[in-house]
């Protein structure tokens, strides 16, 4: 009879352990998939903004010339601070919609990129971005070792980024901005890693809460992982584009 019912026992672990696998896989799945639509939004407003701006030179001085640039860059920051407080009062809907519009809101933001630096720069360092996103957000999703501890080192680092980032607005010190684009990669590296293992814990940690709930974890964590790969890309690009 202890035979029988540890064979029961362990068959029930066994069990929940294989529909916890396939929930996560669906989990992680809508996570990469949101960011990926999310991705593709802030592809074509940022093209789209850069070449109507190319063709429109009033339009054009209204985005990188006038005090509306200023707007379009701490816009973003605004929104993902917002979004991040009303995030439990809004469906998932509305969450998707708010997520989708704030990608569109950061094409808008970075579409100089296409009259600074050339199309095919653009698209290689696109590449190795990706490649080096998905090398990193694997290992953050497979690894052993608990990277939790991480996490506040990487938030000072981002932080001191972005004061760095706006001293240098000012300054213009091209080896200031080395050292930026230097740091930036080595802590989006980080994050990106941190992020996906954050994500998958916080999916184990939650299995079973109601769909809702969940929904909007997976839309955080698309978020997330959205912010990782842009500012890889962003900083990256500082070394691997050609300029105009």
């Amino acid at each position: 009879m202890a035979d029988y019912n540890t064979y029961r026992t362990a068959q029930g672990v066994g069990t929940r352990s294989a529909v916890i696998d396939e929930g996560l896989r669906a989990y992680m799945n809508k996570v990469y998939g949101l960011m990926a639509v999310g991705m593709g939004v802030t592809a074509v407003a940022a093209y789209g903004t850069s070449t109507a701006a190319m063709s429109n030179p009033a339009l054009a001085n209204a985005l990188y010339n006038s005090p509306l640039k200023w707007v379009l860059m701490f816009a973003p920051l605004l929104v993902v601070f917002g979004f991040g407080a009303a995030l439990n009062r809004l469906s998932v809907s509305a969450a998707t919609m708010v997520f989708y519009g704030f990608a569109a809101l950061m094409g808008v933001s970075i579409s100089s990129i296409f009259l600074v630096f050339t199309g095919t720069s653009i698209v290689q360092t696109f590449l190795v971005t990706a490649i080096a996103f998905a090398g990193l957000s694997l290992w953050g999703y497979t690894t052993k070792k608990d990277i939790s501890g991480w996490g506040s080192f990487l938030i000072m680092g981002v932080i001191g980024l972005i004061v760095a980032s706006i001293v240098n607005i000012f300054l213009q010190s091209s080896g200031m901005q080395f050292a930026i684009s230097a740091l930036g990669v080595l802590i989006f590296a980080g994050l990106t890693a941190y992020d996906t293992q954050n994500i998958k814990n916080t999916y184990l940690r939650l299995a079973g809460s109601d769909s809702e709930f969940l929904g909007k974890t997976a839309i955080m964590g698309a978020l997330q992982l959205y912010l990782d790969f842009l500012n890889l890309f962003m900083f990256l690009l500082q070394f691997l584009g050609n300029r105009e």
